[in-house]
């Protein structure tokens, strides 16, 4: 890689310590140049267009548009642009949803400076990187698939407990004060989430797996 083509690096968190602190690191290396920075999701997104990164440290926990939904609009937008989620959370959830997004890499926060340096390197050539930690937490979420219902909402936890008592849509609606095709869109999503095809099999899932109390 020439001096004259330095990879172009932005950094988005919602920290401005943290910020700074990427900006002081991408100063000790010829190789890379910061272009841009952003606070959020949303102002990502709007950014990439404007300077154009190789490479994007993203951090995924952020108020308003997370750092999965950021990575992904820029993946769909901008597909030349790498992402590295660079985090302090190593939740399986989190991982999944990173990589489902389209970011190249998993990093924790406090990788070291040449370590994070060798990533963004790698990211600009199309090779990923995974801290261990995220490493395990993909191998664990392999081993161990998540129960039925785990991906349930609380409003989707109340509509199955009132489906278990026998209740068609419309005393559900009646029930929760919605209306029947609100209360038709939870059990719907209900039914797919739990791989049921219909009422009775997502109520006897419920009562196996003691979804509701």
């Amino acid at each position: 890689m020439s001096e004259q083509n330095p990879i172009r690096v932005m950094p988005v968190d919602d920290h401005a310590v943290v910020r700074s602190g990427l900006r002081f690191f991408l100063l000790g290396f010829d190789d890379m140049e910061l272009v841009g920075e952003a606070e959020g999701g949303e102002e990502a997104v709007r950014l990439c267009a404007e300077v154009q990164p190789d490479v994007i440290l993203m951090d995924m926990v952020m108020p308003g548009m997370d750092g999965a939904s950021a990575t992904q609009a820029i993946r769909e937008r901008h597909p030349q642009a790498q992402v590295i989620a660079l985090t302090s959370f190593q939740e399986e959830d989190l991982v999944k949803n990173a990589l489902q997004a389209g970011a190249i890499s998993y990093l924790l926060k406090d990788v070291q400076a040449d370590e994070l340096a060798a990533a963004i390197r790698s990211a600009y050539a199309g090779r990923p990187t995974l801290a261990p930690e995220a490493a395990q937490a993909l191998l664990h979420a392999a081993t161990h698939p998540p129960k039925p219902g785990q991906d349930l909402t609380r409003r989707e936890l109340e509509v199955l407990a009132l489906l278990t008592e026998g209740l068609n849509n419309n005393q559900i609606a009646e029930r929760l004060t919605v209306s029947s095709s609100t209360a038709r869109f939870h059990v719907s999503n209900i039914l797919s989430k739990l791989g049921a095809v219909n009422r009775a099999e997502a109520v006897a899932i419920a009562i196996k797996h003691k979804l509701t109390s």
